[in-house]
């Protein structure tokens, strides 16, 4: 059991309102608003010298379970996620000039992505709700990782899923036991079905980033961070995006932390979009704060093909404008080419979200935005397979060899 006096509040993010927190799915009372951040009595935590008790606990990101929004550890759906490790990559980082740069290996969670932070956080509270059964829409790893929690909590699952989703990542949802739908269209039309099929049977619907769950999930890989590299915060955090979850989440560890006095700083971000589905790259390099949505991705990169970021993209612009970092693109060729170059230096075969991240990473470092010296963590989302046939073909070699100079 977690301690009975746990106490969690939402802030509205709209207008500041902050309420306590009682059930999963809430709105701010004052002005209507959807988008919700969850708060704790840090000050509590700094009084009990709540950093120092976690070297003693299971490495799980369930060993932060007072910043989750959870209230009785009896609700607790875990496969073992998080704590995952941190791999120095130094042949492939001394071949694009970088002298710290850092791997955080997400394919060592049980479904193979970073998104069982997700699954086990969000699922876990629905269980604590009592809610039987839900509906989400994804391009594939949302959907193995909430399909593999979900059959462990017993609750239903519907997944709406894109047409660009591999078949072999339907296969395995189906194993799981979930109901598959496969919508004809983009991801963004793909959200518009699932949300109206769960209005009109009147089912929980998992709206992605507007869920505090998610975020506060991925907030977890900060906290690692900030264990894993003995309290100093990395120079720069880097992902490829596409709604933004992630790096926010992340964003929201380091600030806890920092009033924690567990870290010194929050990381610039450095953010990746595909060069076919890149909204928040084409609006940050005009300086602006909205994106024009992209309604039809070039890309076979499923996981990236979000043509409409929404207020994803608003709240991204604003925390680095604050803190800070740089935004960059890659194709997929681009993508598919490191892939392999990382595999052949490092051993470790990405997803080719991380593929692109990587790729992106290599130019900001050509273009001295990152610099030798500096430490850099990349979030490695997932595994290559199982969409190895797509990426290990020769067609897209050629293009990207003459892409990248070392």
């Amino acid at each position: 059991m977690f301690l009975k006096s746990k106490e969690i509040h939402l802030k509205c993010t709209h207008c500041s309102q902050i309420t306590a927190y009682q059930k999963a799915s809430i709105v701010c009372p004052l002005c209507g608003g959807t988008i919700l951040q969850a708060e704790y009595d840090l000050e509590e935590l700094v009084h009990c010298h709540w950093k120092d008790k976690l070297s003693t606990r299971y490495p799980s990101l369930w060993r932060y379970h007072e910043l989750l929004p959870l209230f009785d550890s009896n609700h607790i759906v875990t496969l073992g996620e998080g704590w995952t490790p941190l791999i120095q990559a130094q042949r492939f980082g001394k071949l694009i000039g970088l002298d710290y740069l850092y791997i955080k290996d997400e394919r060592q969670n049980p479904t193979g992505s970073f998104k069982d932070r997700q699954a086990s956080v969000t699922i876990s509270v629905m269980k604590e709700q009592g809610i039987k059964e839900m509906v989400l829409a994804s391009t594939g790893n949302v959907a193995i990782s909430y399909s593999a929690y979900a059959a462990r909590a017993g609750i239903k699952l519907w997944a709406f899923l894109s047409g660009l989703t591999p078949d072999e990542k339907i296969r395995e949802i189906q194993l799981y036991g979930a109901e598959v739908v496969k919508v004809p269209g983009t991801y963004d039309q793909t959200k518009q079905v699932a949300a109206e099929f769960a209005q009109n049977q009147g089912i929980f619907l998992d709206s992605g980033l507007k869920s505090f769950t998610s975020g506060e999930s991925m907030k977890t890989m900060a906290l690692e961070l900030g264990e894993q590299l003995h309290g100093q915060a990395p120079d720069w955090f880097i992902q490829g995006v596409s709604g933004a979850m992630g790096p926010i989440g992340v964003v929201k560890g380091f600030e806890e932390m920092m009033a924690l006095g567990m870290v010194d700083k929050v990381p610039r971000l450095g953010m990746i979009q595909s060069s076919g589905c890149n909204p928040m790259v084409q609006a940050f390099e005009k300086g602006e704060r909205e994106a024009i949505p992209v309604t039809d991705p070039k890309t076979a990169i499923a996981t990236l093909a979000t043509g409409n970021p929404g207020f994803a993209y608003s709240w991204l612009y604003d925390l680095m404008q604050k803190y800070g970092g740089a935004m960059e693109q890659a194709t997929d060729a681009e993508a598919y080419t490191v892939t392999r170059l990382l595999a052949q230096t490092e051993g470790i075969s990405v997803e080719p979200a991380t593929a692109v991240a990587f790729a992106g990473l290599i130019k900001l470092a050509q273009r001295g935005i990152i610099q030798p010296q500096e430490r850099v963590v990349i979030n490695c989302s997932g595994h290559t397979y199982p969409v190895e046939e797509q990426i290990l073909t020769e067609e897209f070699a050629p293009e990207a060899s003459t892409q990248f100079k070392w």
